[in-house]
This record gives structure tokens, sequence and C-alpha cells, in this order.
């Protein structure tokens, strides 16, 4: 991680347990938050794997009415498949 000063008014931090954005309303992790842990995890996918799944797994108890399935591509699916693309 990067640990640069950020706008924490601007954070794009989940709100649960809807999971939604507290900035901008989103499903979490939102765009905005997608690009900032890509940044924020650069060079160290598999800790950004190991947090997107301790977060999966807390939503996955939390948003019971919504498939596993959806749930995962929305936590992870948007991941980059190898390392060279960060």
């Amino acid at each position: 991680m990067n640990g640069g000063a950020s706008d924490p008014g601007n954070d794009h931090l989940p709100v649960v347990p809807a999971w939604t954005c507290e900035t901008c309303g989103g499903e979490w992790p939102c765009a905005p938050k997608q690009r900032r842990l890509l940044e924020e995890y650069r060079g160290e996918r598999p800790a950004l794997a190991v947090y997107l799944g301790s977060c999966l797994a807390a939503a996955t108890q939390d948003l019971r009415g919504i498939p596993e399935r959806i749930l995962q591509r929305r936590f992870t699916g948007w991941l980059p498949r190898q390392s060279r693309s960060w």
C-alpha cells in the first residue's frame, strides 16, 4: 500500500449491513473505490484479494437475499487476473 494521504470525506467506505458506499450511495465497492483500492494495493494483489475476501465473507452474512455468485462478482470479480496489468 502506498500510505498516501487522502481526503477522508471522499474515501468511499462501506455502510454495513447494506454494503453501500457512504460517499456516492452505490453498491460497495463502487467504481471510485475499486480504482482507489487498485492504487493503494499496487503490487500487493494477494493482500487486496484477502481484504476483499474478508469483506465478501461479511457481506454474505449481511446480504443473505443476494446469491453468493452475484456477491463474488461484486466484491472480487473486478480484480485484474494478471499482476502485470497493475
